[in-house]
């Protein structure tokens, strides 16, 4: 008997509306906050870094604590207070502005803080996804949610672009605010009642709760080839975070037209990616899905660090791996987390996503984008991303000599857990 799709659930659509709407909304602030930064208060390459390095430390340093309050408290609440919260945070900016009392001071701390709850919020999304639709439907609904960024990747830059020209950067992040706002209301407005948390038998404290998450994430057979292979991509990664507009502007000379295409083709392919995702996982089985994407997506990432001669061909040589490496690494995504979902129990999840987060976002990322800017100066921005994609490729070898080419499905992990990872996440 074949489920009716996802698209039937009335809290799924609200999910997904709100998750499109913030995912937008993001996209936006992603490109405005540094304008504001550079435009508005002139800032110059330390204050640039400075943005970044806040971010980072916002992860580090809530990260774990974030996981830990997930794993104890109702997810819901959680996810409604922390888009409210940076509805606020983000509507300090253009006050702020108008007022004529912005500071770059203020930038850095509505960044550390944004981080703060967005690290809160990413450990209690995927935690409360398998609840509200079912363990079994996990890969068709992060096939869907991923399609919200995908959406966001396409028409966020260029909304971004127009937003700030027409309104100015400040205002701009007014959008972004506003994002955070609906994507609160569709959470309350999902008429599932997630039950309370299961009263724990023991007063452990937070710091034992934290490591369990971090034992468990260092002995698994499933998340210790995931999480290496997470840390190697994320500092490899970095490189092309630091670099690649630099390097196509630069190096290549693409004019902003063409970044714009070629940044949105990105979109365009994890949009594809994000529908065929629930297929390929089907066909192939988790573990050679991750790593065949994977493969795929490196193979024509090669094409980055290679390109060059009439703009035509370097604008080509770029295009392709971003139209569809992208799409291809969408497909890994939604395979990692769904994989990750299926095998560890509900009541450590939110510890393990937010201790993947912390390795990943918290200290890979900053590290590799402070690697990145010291080693530009020395081989060149081309040599780094040409680095940056070999480190990326020699990462998938983690997947290879692992388990995962033989889990097929989320049953086959557990079986190699000796069912030790306890109980499965409840059904809605």
């Amino acid at each position: 008997m074949v489920s009716e799709s996802l698209w039937r659930n009335a809290d799924f659509r609200k999910l997904w509306v709100g998750q499109t709407v913030s995912e937008l909304g993001s996209v936006v602030t992603r490109t405005a906050v540094p304008l504001v930064a550079l435009l508005v208060l002139g800032a110059g390459p330390l204050e640039m870094a400075l943005l970044v390095v806040s971010a980072g430390l916002a992860v580090l340093l809530v990260g774990f604590f974030a996981g830990a309050w997930v794993d104890r408290l109702r997810r819901r609440p959680l996810l409604i207070w922390a888009d409210a919260m940076r509805a606020v945070l983000l509507f300090s900016i253009p006050a702020a502005y108008l007022a004529g009392v912005l500071r770059i001071e203020q930038l850095y701390l509505v960044v550390f803080l944004e981080g703060c709850l967005r690290a809160l919020f990413d450990a209690a999304y995927p935690a409360y996804v398998p609840w509200l639709i079912g363990i079994d439907r996990v890969i068709e609904g992060n096939s869907k949610l991923a399609t919200s960024s995908s959406l966001a990747e396409i028409g966020g830059p260029g909304l971004a672009g127009g937003l700030v020209q027409a309104i100015g950067a400040p205002f701009a992040i007014f959008v972004d605010a506003i994002s955070f706002v609906v994507s609160a209301i569709s959470l309350v407005l999902i008429r599932g009642q997630e039950p309370p948390r299961r009263p724990r038998s023991s007063a452990t404290p937070m710091q034992l709760e934290i490591l369990e998450g971090v034992r468990l994430v260092r002995r698994h057979a499933v998340l210790v080839p995931l999480t290496l292979r997470s840390i190697i991509a994320h500092v490899a990664g970095s490189f092309y975070g630091v670099l690649y507009t630099i390097y196509l502007i630069e190096d290549l000379h693409l004019s902003p037209f063409l970044l714009g295409v070629v940044v949105s083709a990105g979109g365009v392919g994890s949009l594809v990616g994000s529908f065929f995702a629930s297929r390929v996982i089907a066909r192939l089985g988790f573990g050679r899905a991750l790593i065949w994407t994977a493969t795929g997506a490196s193979i024509l990432g090669v094409l980055t660090p290679l390109a060059g001669g009439p703009l035509l061909l370097a604008t080509t040589m770029v295009f392709i791996p971003q139209l569809i490496g992208d799409g291809l690494q969408t497909i890994e995504g939604v395979a990692e987390l769904s994989l990750i979902q299926g095998v560890i129990p509900d009541r450590i999840l939110g510890r393990v996503n937010a201790t993947l987060e912390v390795f990943s976002h918290g200290i890979a990322y900053p590290l590799g984008a402070l690697l990145a800017a010291a080693l530009a100066g020395w081989i060149g921005v081309r040599g780094v991303i040409a680095i940056g994609w070999a480190g990326m490729a020699v990462s998938i070898l983690l997947l290879v000599f692992s388990p995962l080419p033989r889990i097929r499905h989320a049953s086959d992990a557990l079986a190699l857990e000796g069912g030790s990872s306890g109980a499965r996440p409840s059904v809605h």
